[in-house]
């Protein structure tokens, strides 16, 4: 069974950054891709960031610029990097692996951004 842990979430201010950390439990280059959604309170899961087995990058566009997902491929670790945080970033941010067209998926960690 596929396991995927996040953590690093928390409350930043505005403008802040923090950096989430999502543990696969399998070698990451079993799946086709490795991603970041969000899930705002009373909105449906959205997708933030990918990076695909070939290492290409992609990202929604409100989050261009001020995010950055990357992998340390011996730890089977993938991360979001967040700076510049702005209020509407708050969300519990999911990691999920995909294969295929499955997903598997992680608990999630609160990010909440508030002055």
């Amino acid at each position: 069974q596929v396991q995927l842990v996040e953590s690093g979430g928390g409350l930043v201010q505005p403008g802040g950054s923090l950096k989430l950390s999502c543990k696969v439990s399998e070698n990451i280059f079993n799946f086709n891709s490795i991603n970041w959604y969000r899930q705002a309170p009373g909105k449906e899961r959205d997708f933030v960031a990918s990076i695909n087995v070939g290492g290409r990058t992609d990202y929604t566009d409100p989050v261009k610029g001020r995010f950055t997902i990357s992998r340390d491929n011996a730890k089977n670790m993938v991360y979001l990097q967040m700076n510049s945080l702005k209020l509407e970033d708050t969300a519990v941010y999911y990691c999920s692996a995909k294969i295929l067209s499955r997903y598997y998926w992680g608990k999630g960690t609160l990010v909440t951004v508030s002055s």
